[in-house]
């Protein structure tokens, strides 16, 4: 059977307290500040942008399966304007191409 050391238990408990105090008081705060169109604009640009800093390194050092699933998966997001459903075909198109 494994022991469960209470140190570790407790850090993470503190972590998960904390990152979802941050995330809740970061939503309070937008809640109650008015925000520039700049800010607005670039709020909304961040989902795409941590995408790309999260997968560009993947790319860079990926070959042919890679491209092709980034590729697709620019055109079905640039079809569909939803970040959601190109990544997820992406995620196929990668798992397709390299079995081929």
């Amino acid at each position: 059977m494994i022991e469960l050391d209470p140190l570790v238990v407790g850090v993470i408990a503190a972590m998960t307290v904390i990152t979802y105090a941050t995330k809740v008081g970061g939503l309070w705060l937008l809640g109650h500040i008015e925000l520039s169109d700049r800010a607005e604009v670039g709020l909304e640009a961040l989902p795409g942008a941590i995408i790309v800093a999260i997968v560009a390194p993947e790319l860079a050092n990926g070959g042919p399966p890679e491209w092709a699933a980034a590729a697709l998966a620019a055109v079905v997001a640039w079809k569909t304007n939803n970040l959601l459903v190109s990544l997820a075909v992406a995620m196929a198109a990668v798992l397709a191409f390299r079995a081929v």
